[in-house]
């Protein structure tokens, strides 16, 4: 693991148990319980923030966690990179990427990754924080007040509409979008608290302005189209049979001949 992996995992543990990290729990927790309880198959899958049991909801036999540290203080299966997943070509019906998208260096080769090793008809479900929010241009003062911003704001968010874009050329159909994350990443719990009405308030009146996105999209495979016989055509011939070129004369046209000559 390189220094800089190793630094970005701390960072991780050590926001998501402020005020900000907390709230942010609480609210993905909840979308992707309900997300995942209707959602079957028998292979499913959470990449990243393993920190969080985003699959205690969900029927699917066989769940794994995955993460790209080696964690010993949390339960997860296996460590690998979700550039490159070691999991067969459509083998997994159930895909979780909480905040992947926005701290992977490659996340186009991600996403293909996704795509390779899910079955078709298979769900993809992706959280990540919202450029046009408070959360957003939060993350856009760090950068330029500090040169070495910590997590989450050390990430490049990626925007809900570029998102779609990109979803859609791998064959994926966006089947819901929500918004949550309303209150500004306040660290102090007093401001959190005062705020706190923002969660009722922008939820209904600019719900896109959330600082965290959590999409689920479908992944869609074009099928064959059957040809249906038509019935009204007459059935193609062999040509090994040979028809006959003549029809020989039946009885009754011998006894027609034969009056005629009388």
């Amino acid at each position: 693991m390189s220094i800089a992996l190793r630094s970005n995992q701390q960072q991780l543990q050590i926001w998501l148990a402020s005020t900000s990290g907390q709230y942010l729990q609480a609210k993905e927790q909840y979308l992707y319980d309900h997300a995942v309880v209707d959602l079957f198959g028998f292979n499913a899958l959470q990449m990243g923030c393993a920190q969080m049991e985003l699959l205690r909801n969900s029927r699917i036999p066989n769940r794994f966690v995955a993460s790209e540290f080696a964690i010993d203080t949390v339960q997860s299966q296996l460590s690998c990179s979700d550039d490159f997943l070691p999991f067969a070509d459509m083998s997994i019906d159930l895909l979780l990427l909480p905040h992947r998208l926005e701290f992977s260096e490659r996340p186009h080769q991600t996403l293909r990754e996704a795509a390779r090793v899910m079955m078709p008809e298979g769900h993809l479900v992706i959280s990540g924080f919202n450029q046009l929010s408070l959360w957003g241009a939060t993350a856009g003062l760090k950068k330029i007040t500090s040169k070495n911003s910590s997590y989450p704001w050390n990430g490049k968010f990626i925007g809900l509409t570029r998102l779609k874009d990109w979803l859609a050329l791998l064959g994926f159909e966006v089947v819901s979008v929500e918004m949550c994350c309303h209150i500004p990443p306040f660290e102090q719990q007093s401001w959190h608290k005062r705020f706190s009405f923002f969660d009722k308030v922008s939820s209904r009146r600019c719900a896109m302005l959330g600082g965290v996105y959590f999409v689920v999209a479908k992944k869609r495979v074009v099928g064959m189209t059957p040809i249906k016989p038509s019935w009204k055509l007459s059935p193609l011939k062999s040509t090994l049979i040979p028809s006959p070129t003549q029809s020989k004369p039946t009885q009754k046209d011998l006894l027609k001949q034969s009056n005629r000559r009388k």
